[in-house]
């Protein structure tokens, strides 16, 4: 009995295999599809700021090192927490290290450690003046990049310049083949900035400003978003 159920089961999954094959075979080959590719491209000003402002410390102790680190970031967190504004200035903790120091013999005689305090908004003033009153730690680093409304706006320009030199290809494709013209049959739509926040090594120190006031300097610079459509038409 078991065999002859197995038999027939294998007699359904072969006539299912032959249906699906001879539907296949029935089906032709598309004709006369063209696949294509157009971009768009805008570049547009940076308007989002980043900076890191780091401090390290050094100590016999681990104990030590993080009371000392503990001490230094909300010292700067007080600070920076008096002009935050979200969008313009936001405030938030970066990366925290503690870590044995050893000797050449593998033992450990001491420690040492590094925080951060990111500030980063829209608001170049703020940022660079908040950054310049901060005493307890360094400038470590600069980074620009687009805000999430800037991003989004210059996509959709982008994608609108993408999608018009798409059309152009296709329509001066079709005519170079000698079709009147075309159907669209698949498209896809991606985006990229090519200018991401990129963070730049800074040797200006806090400690160094001449003025509780004194603003760090930066300049941000543009970048480019592209937009690319990728598809498929079928010529008529």
């Amino acid at each position: 009995m078991k065999k002859k159920i197995k038999l027939l089961a294998a007699c359904a999954a072969l006539a299912a295999a032959s249906t699906a094959m001879a539907q296949n075979a029935a089906t032709p080959a598309p004709q006369n599809v063209l696949q294509l590719t157009a971009s768009g491209t805008v570049e547009v000003q940076q308007d989002m700021l980043s900076m890191t402002l780091v401090t390290t410390r050094d100590a016999t102790d681990a104990a030590t090192v993080q009371t000392q680190l503990k001490a230094a970031l909300d010292a700067a967190l007080a600070e920076a927490k008096k002009n935050a504004q979200a969008g313009q200035l936001d405030v938030r903790t970066g990366n925290f290290s503690l870590s044995p120091r050893y000797t050449k013999d593998g033992k450990i005689n001491g420690w040492q450690g590094s925080t951060e305090l990111v500030l980063e908004g829209r608001d170049f003033p703020r940022i660079t003046q908040t950054a310049g009153r901060i005493t307890t730690l360094s400038v470590g680093n600069v980074g620009f990049g687009l805000s999430r409304e800037q991003r989004a706006k210059t996509e959709t320009e982008a994608q609108n310049i993408a999608i018009d030199n798409f059309k152009q290809k296709a329509n001066e494709l079709a005519k170079g083949f000698g079709f009147v013209g075309y159907t669209l049959r698949e498209v896809s739509v991606n985006a990229n900035d090519n200018g991401p926040i990129r963070p730049r090594m800074m040797a200006v120190q806090a400690k160094s400003f001449s003025s509780a006031d004194s603003a760090v300097p930066v300049e941000a610079g543009k970048t480019a978003v592209v937009v690319t459509v990728s598809g498929s038409v079928q010529l008529k």
